[in-house]
């Protein structure tokens, strides 16, 4: 017989108190059976506890409803707070930590396609309005001191566009150690040290050389200074002697009168101009086929590819004394070396970079003198048909020559007119020089 409580036996030990149970669900507490052997009569039992009703179930707000419809965390409990920001159920909070492992949206994605747009746009606005600026600040430097209109019984146009280009010994804004170095002298004035025609056409540039001691008759013309006419009465002189006598206007006088063809723009440069634009770009590259020295310019050269500084190439396209043909010779060295200036010169590491583009374009304008009617436009078509001069199309030459009167070179008028007549139709050359 038991003496446990209640007449528990061992049949019923399953429902002793602490005992594990088989069911999935936790225990309940279990209240164990209060045995009293002296009853109390229930007149002495004191009042039970008084019971207080459970408050009210509060349910749970909703959380907010979007326009994109996304429902956050609605249907679902996972026991945070509305606003909680970092969870690890399937909704709760914005932002990083998400069910799914990703961005929960927040905002709206960004939009790319629309910011390449606005950047492109604010690029392109960028460049129009840096190369419209450049275009007019070197527009502005450029010295209009030359009048055509001033030029008298001019030659028709013919197709294309005829610039004479000129090297002025203009000393103007050199110093004396400048000179001194540059081995220009002191000479007061100044003359022409080269004159070209580059013919700019339909079947590619063309740059014909005018010697400076070309033989050429003085016509009647015009002043520049007084306005005054002066008689021709046939005088020949040396071709760069007309610049000394009046200038460039009396210069494309002679020119038109003695060649037939219309020049359409005037472009002038002095040794110090020429000088800085080579040192702008950092040198030009040339390969020299024969060593070759001179003391008048300076020159003093060894055969083969080499750079060129700004001194160095002033002597380069001085030098006459140490060639055998003296002007001529000189004259074709002038022509490569410009075609090679053109060519270093209008590239992307030089157009595109400001730090080497406005030093060139301030060298150049600085003692650059063009005529009233030139502007910025057709100084760059010149430039771009010089560069074209060696390539494609392009042909450089000298003016024919028949002969020489002991100091002076004349011309062969035969094939001057042809060759005139061929620019004027803007045909393809074909008369050779010397």
């Amino acid at each position: 017989m038991s003496d446990r409580p209640g007449g528990w036996t061992d049949d019923n030990r399953d429902d002793r108190y602490g005992r594990g149970s088989d069911s999935a669900q936790p225990e309940s507490a279990r209240v164990m059976r209060h045995v009293q052997r002296n009853p109390v009569p229930p007149q002495q039992r004191p009042a039970p506890p008084r019971q207080y009703p459970a408050p009210p179930q509060q349910r749970r707000p909703e959380p907010p409803r979007y326009a994109d419809g996304y429902d956050d965390g609605a249907g679902y409990d996972n026991g945070y707070g509305a606003g909680q920001v970092y969870g690890g159920g399937n909704g709760g909070g914005r932002g990083y930590g998400g069910g799914d492992g990703g961005y929960v949206q927040g905002r709206p994605a960004p939009d790319w396609r629309r910011r390449i747009k606005i950047g492109a746009l604010t690029l392109v606005v960028v460049v129009l309005a840096v190369s419209i600026s450049t275009y007019f600040w070197a527009d502005s430097k450029l010295k209009r001191e030359v009048d055509l209109s001033k030029v008298i019984e001019r030659p028709g146009e013919g197709d294309g566009t005829n610039y004479l280009i000129v090297g002025s010994d203009s000393r103007a804004g050199m110093s004396a150690e400048e000179k001194k170095k540059l081995h220009t002298g002191s000479a007061e004035g100044k003359r022409t040290d080269s004159m070209m025609i580059l013919h700019d056409g339909s079947n590619g540039p063309t740059l014909v050389s005018l010697p400076r001691d070309s033989n050429v008759e003085i016509p009647t013309f015009v002043g520049s200074e007084s306005g005054k006419t002066f008689k021709g009465t046939g005088r020949m002189v040396k071709l760069n002697a007309a610049y000394a006598e009046d200038g460039p206007e009396l210069l494309v006088r002679t020119v038109e009168f003695n060649t037939g063809l219309h020049i359409d723009h005037y472009v002038e440069i002095g040794f110090g101009g020429f000088a800085k634009i080579v040192d702008a770009i950092g040198g030009v590259e040339l390969d020299i086929p024969k060593a070759f020295k001179d003391k008048n310019s300076g020159a003093d050269f060894q055969a083969g590819k080499q750079t060129l500084n700004g001194e160095q190439s002033l002597a380069f396209v001085r030098t006459r004394y140490a060639f055998a043909g003296s002007d001529l010779d000189r004259t074709k060295n002038q022509q490569k070396f410009l075609a090679a200036l053109a060519s270093q010169t209008a590239t992307p590491s030089t157009v595109l970079n400001p730090f080497k583009l406005y030093p060139t374009m301030g060298a150049g304008l600085d003692t650059l003198i063009v005529d009233k009617d030139m502007s910025l436009w057709d100084l760059g078509n010149m430039f771009f048909a010089m560069k074209g001069v060696t390539g494609g199309d392009g042909k450089s030459m000298n003016i024919p020559i028949s002969g020489s009167t002991g100091g002076n070179l004349v011309w062969d008028k035969a094939k001057v007119k042809q060759l005139v007549q061929q620019l004027n139709d803007d045909e393809k050359v074909t008369v050779s020089g010397n």
